[in-house]
């Protein structure tokens, strides 16, 4: 038998305390559709609306929006694949720039990710005060709750992480499902007044309403690469990880025509585009005063596989990051049931900081900046390598290459300018806390 090259994670699988290798299909579908779908889908509609004039218009941008996500699907597809690493955009980055942009890019991608813990988990004890006004007072804690929650069940170990997240993704995905089935049936059985009411909005949609659009469309998409992160941790990458991409992204295009479709068939156009949360104003025409408690349970039914997911792919950032000597060893340790172990506990402590402190809130938009940024990072690596190593082995080529790799660049640079233009304090803030980051690695390697 041939020896597996020194960078190869088949070689790291065979050493003691390192990660397991028991994912397939199932797990990588559910962490991408359950880090996708949300409360995004429940909000954004009417933002969209607002900026279309009909119903056709706001279909097809959500269509486009979804077919580009699986273009930058099939072409990051292609880098799991050749380099099967925990760590995801970390590690292409790491491959194609060095080092420095690989940290750069890591820190950035980790911090995000510990961001978006505290406003998930601050987000669950606000539905949770919705429902039980009593706990209003102790949001913070049971925020808190929630993260040392989860960190025990990352402790427990990767099967039992990896059965949550098939198990309450697939709840949540069951429970949209019920939703637009609620809104289809009750456009059915009352399709006179959907009629009466107006169809069209009084202005006409123009080209920044256009890009308006389609930007909070693709914002929706965001969490549809989770899989690439756990690439190591897949029995076949070379297999499931094509299957896991394109499916979840798929999934959750369908979806969200559904839930567009099915909120148009109870509210006009124009009410969808006046609704700052249109999948509760659709809840109350349908089931009456019930309407708004029943999409607060949505949302929050809709949270505990996405908190599950986020701290998952934290610690992976960590374990590639310490593994590769980028940051503090210990990062790297695994427990016997494929857990990293202080990856985790570092990363839910600053997460639990960060809710205290109350600053999660200025990170969150700080997210949008990174996220974007490393989005770009990692297509200008997918290039880099193409051009450096053209004979090293790719079990998935992405489709129509180079155009679709420039189509979803380009793309992803268009956004990153448009955020940094759109928030140039958020984007100098993120630039702040990049620097700081790498002072800091130049620091400790020194």
């Amino acid at each position: 038998m041939t020896e597996a090259p020194p960078d190869d994670p088949r070689a790291r699988a065979a050493e003691p305390g390192g990660l397991l290798r028991i994912l397939g299909v199932a797990f990588g579908l559910a962490v991408i559709v359950g880090s996708t779908l949300g409360i995004g889908i429940l909000r954004t509609p009417g933002l969209v609306a607002g900026q279309l004039t009909s119903r056709s218009s706001i279909l097809v941008v959500w269509l486009v929006g979804g077919l580009y996500t699986l273009l930058g699907s099939v072409c990051l597809t292609e880098l799991g694949t050749m380099l099967p690493q925990a760590g995801g955009y970390y590690v292409y980055a790491r491959r194609a720039f060095g080092d420095t942009v690989g940290f750069a890019v890591g820190w950035s991608d980790w911090i995000t990710y510990c961001a978006v813990l505290g406003y998930v988990t601050i987000a669950m004890g606000e539905f949770s005060a919705v429902l039980v006004p009593s706990l209003d007072p102790a949001i913070k804690l049971i925020a808190v709750g929630v993260l040392v929650f989860f960190a025990v069940l990352q402790w427990a170990g990767l099967r039992m992480s990896s059965l949550f997240q098939e198990a309450t993704t697939a709840v949540k995905f069951l429970a949209f499902l019920a939703l637009v089935a609620a809104g289809f049936a009750h456009a059915a059985s009352s399709p006179a007044p959907a009629a009466d009411r107006a169809t069209v909005l009084p202005h006409a949609a123009g080209v920044v309403g256009l890009v308006v659009a389609l930007q909070s469309v693709l914002i929706t998409y965001g969490g549809w690469q989770s899989a690439l992160y756990f690439t190591e941790e897949d029995r076949d990458p070379r297999r499931n990880l094509p299957r896991s991409m394109i499916g979840g992204v798929l999934s959750v295009l369908v979806i969200y025509l559904l839930v567009n479709l099915a909120l148009l068939s109870v509210l006009s156009v124009a009410e969808l585009a006046g609704s700052t949360l249109p999948a509760a104003d659709a809840a109350k025409v349908i089931f009456g005063g019930r309407g708004a408690q029943i999409i607060t349970l949505l949302s929050l039914v809709s949270l505990p596989p996405l908190v599950n997911a986020i701290m998952m792919i934290g610690t992976r950032i960590l374990f590639a990051m310490g593994r590769d000597r980028l940051l503090w060893p210990g990062t790297a340790v695994v427990n016997e049931r494929g857990t990293p172990v202080m990856a985790t506990l570092v990363t839910t402590a600053v997460a639990v900081v960060l809710i205290w402190s109350g600053t999660f809130q200025r990170l969150v938009a700080v997210a949008s900046f990174f996220l974007a940024a490393n989005y770009c990072v990692s297509c200008l690596a997918l290039v880099m390598l193409r051009r450096r190593e053209p004979l090293r082995e790719r079990p998935f080529r992405a489709w129509g290459y180079p155009w679709s790799a420039g189509i979803v660049l380009a793309g992803a640079a268009a956004f990153l300018i448009g955020v940094f233009l759109g928030d140039t304090r958020t984007a100098l803030v993120a630039t702040g806390l990049l620097a700081a980051g790498l002072v800091g690695k130049g620091w400790v390697s020194r």
